[in-house]
């Protein structure tokens, strides 16, 4: 009876092997998909479906006039190289949550609710890459903190804290 019962779970397991490979394999060509960020950290890992803005034109439009964010999305912001930068809620009607990465992808902060309307700036800090902003209240739901690391095929690969 040991011998069967051993063989079956051998069996299930050669089975289940592939499966496993292909989920692994699935789940790392969708992490670096242009409209996907992953952040990781203390709280595990999350994903955002992302709008990309690279160009100083639709940085500079950003989210302005949108009444509606998905809960699961947000907006990614990559700037040519690391920079001060500051941001504002000049025109946007959404409250949000700004999470400012240097060029590894490492948060460096958050900037947790955003005032829709607000002309304060918003520093991010020096030598910011990337700025990821997301519904309100979620990066300190999920804890979205300083040190957490993010993935998507904008880092660039040879300084990724966490590579594609």
């Amino acid at each position: 009876m040991r011998t069967f019962a051993r063989t079956a779970v051998r069996a299930t397991l050669a089975a289940a092997l592939p499966l496993l490979s292909f989920a692994s394999i699935a789940a790392a060509e969708t992490a670096c998909r242009a409209d996907l960020i992953e952040l990781r950290g203390p709280f595990g890992t999350s994903r955002f479906t992302v709008e990309v803005v690279d160009t100083a034109a639709s940085r500079a439009q950003g989210l302005m006039f949108r009444e509606h964010l998905p809960s699961g999305a947000g907006m990614l912001f990559v700037y040519d190289r690391p920079q001060n930068v500051a941001f504002w809620m000049k025109n946007t009607l959404i409250p949000l949550d700004m999470i400012f990465m240097a060029e590894d992808g490492t948060v460096r902060r958050v900037h947790a609710d955003a005032v829709p309307g607000d002309l304060t700036a918003i520093p991010g800090g020096e030598d910011i890459r990337f700025v990821l902003e997301i519904n309100a209240g979620l990066a300190g739901a999920i804890g979205i903190a300083p040190g957490a690391q993010a993935r998507h095929p904008a880092i660039p690969a040879d300084r990724a804290a966490w590579p594609c």
